[in-house]
């Protein structure tokens, strides 16, 4: 038996007006999941623990099975495992998003956070900034290191965790009551708008049309992470397929094997076919049991606030990664289990993510569960499928607890 789950990262969401009342997930067309879904168990999972505060952090271990609870120490150190930083026990590593806030003739914070991803920027584009960056203000006690796109990490030593907000949370506010409390991150960020506002990168992209990234906004403080090996608490051998640094990251902690695709960058244009391709050959020709396939692009449209784009996001998971992919294991014969879910809802009405419950569709090649219904919100509710545990929902996926 093989695993796959297909993780739409933020694809659940609330009905919508102007979808006549229906979800992202329902309105889109997804024929291959809608087939899989009728001969499915669907149902609800509550991935963000209570009290916790809903992210990609907290919502993919939990569905990896790891209790956040227990498990969970920062955003950010998962982050820094992804992209090679040996961390200290008494380091803090803290996320550095490259972000666009308005350039208006008033002081730094009263200015206007306008987008967290600087219009989904380059990473190579990013990393010349990050070089202009570093060449000010990093020292001995403060290390910036690149990592994707507009997400990358700063490493305090012998720092503190302090409470810092999500940029993604707060779009379209002043920044001033959102800024660190801590005198020497409040600064670094206020001087990094300084270094970037005017660097020829950000006059080429606002001549292109595209936001510039001109501040870096830190958040999601943590210190080492510590997690159990995934073979050894599954019996599974499990691989990771994402553009993300987060899911690279938790799957480093895990002892998992990390799969690189080409062209896979986080965005609505993303490599699909590539993370496809990249889910059989790791299941079929490098005998992994379970592969965990990662798509980062609705959570991005949910951010943007767009459903068009949301919609078109899962119709793309659907053509390019669960209809061909299903069909290359039925045609080789081989008995697999299928689990598609977001981690946490992302609303467009929000454009953040919220710590509702999500629906999941579970499929069995070896077996046909009565149902007849597609898969969305409304139908998973309907039914008594409900783990208010999140992290429970591996074990009953890998058939473990029975």
């Amino acid at each position: 038996m093989k695993y796959i789950v297909m993780l739409g990262d933020g694809m659940a969401d609330e009905p919508i007006d102007e979808l006549e009342g229906k979800t992202p997930i329902a309105v889109a067309k997804t024929p291959h999941i809608d087939t899989l879904s009728r001969v499915s168990e669907i149902g609800m999972v509550h991935t963000i623990p209570k009290g916790m505060k809903p992210g990609s952090d907290t919502a993919n271990l939990s569905v990896l099975g790891y209790d956040p609870k227990i498990y969970y120490s920062g955003r950010s150190p998962l982050e820094a495992l992804s992209i090679g930083v040996d961390m200290e026990d008494t380091d803090v590593a803290i996320r550095c998003n490259v972000v666009t806030i308005s350039e208006e003739d008033v002081p730094f914070e009263q200015q206007t956070i306008i987008d967290h991803s600087a219009s989904e920027i380059s990473t190579e584009d990013a990393a010349i900034l990050l070089d202009a960056v570093k060449a000010e203000l990093e020292n001995e006690i403060y290390k910036f290191y690149v990592g994707t796109s507009y997400r990358h990490c700063l490493i305090w030593k012998e720092g503190k965790v302090v409470e810092l907000t999500p940029p993604h949370d707060v779009l379209g506010r002043v920044v001033g009551e959102y800024l660190p409390e801590d005198a020497m991150l409040r600064k670094m960020m206020e001087v990094s708008y300084g270094i970037l506002k005017d660097h020829p990168i950000n006059k080429a992209r606002k001549e292109a049309g595209l936001n510039p990234a001109n501040c870096c906004w830190f958040w999601g403080a943590g210190t080492k992470p510590i997690l159990d090996d995934f073979y050894t608490k599954t019996g599974k051998t499990g691989a990771m397929i994402s553009a993300v640094d987060l899911l690279k990251g938790i799957a480093i902690g895990a002892k998992m094997n990390v799969i690189e695709v080409e062209g896979a960058n986080g965005g609505l244009n993303t490599n699909y076919t590539g993370k496809k391709d990249a889910a059989v050959k790791a299941l079929l020709e490098d005998e992994n049991d379970f592969v965990y396939i990662h798509v980062e692009a609705p959570d991005e449209m949910g951010h943007q606030g767009s459903y068009e784009r949301k919609i078109k996001a899962i119709e793309n998971i659907d053509s390019y990664i669960v209809g061909p992919l299903v069909e290359e294991l039925q045609g080789r014969d081989v008995d697999f289990r299928l689990l598609v879910l977001p981690d946490h809802p992302t609303p467009v009405r929000l454009r953040t993510h919220t710590s509702d419950a999500v629906p999941y569709m579970l499929y069995d090649s070896t077996m046909e569960v009565e149902g007849g219904v597609n898969y969305c919100e409304k139908n998973a509710k309907e039914t008594e499928n409900y783990f208010d545990e999140g992290y429970l929902l591996m074990n009953h996926f890998l058939e473990i607890d029975k």
